[in-house]
């Protein structure tokens, strides 16, 4: 299926999670705040919430640095 991921098309397997795109992602190991369709989704929750088609996601990781 394919989502609007931080502004671009991505192609995912059907009934990915949160949890599963990071990880499809490489973003595992590092914070990272997600946003679906503009709703924030709190990181208890991105195990469970599966993405549909056509969602739009913003993912955002933190970048520490001095």
């Amino acid at each position: 299926m394919q989502i609007n991921l931080n502004g671009k098309t991505h192609e995912t397997p059907e009934g990915t999670t949160i949890a599963q795109l990071i990880e499809q992602l490489n973003l595992a190991d590092q914070a990272c705040a997600v946003e679906v369709n503009k709703a924030l989704v709190t990181k208890a929750n991105h195990a469970t919430h599966i993405l549909s088609e056509g969602d739009t996601v913003e993912l955002v990781t933190l970048v520490g640095g001095g």
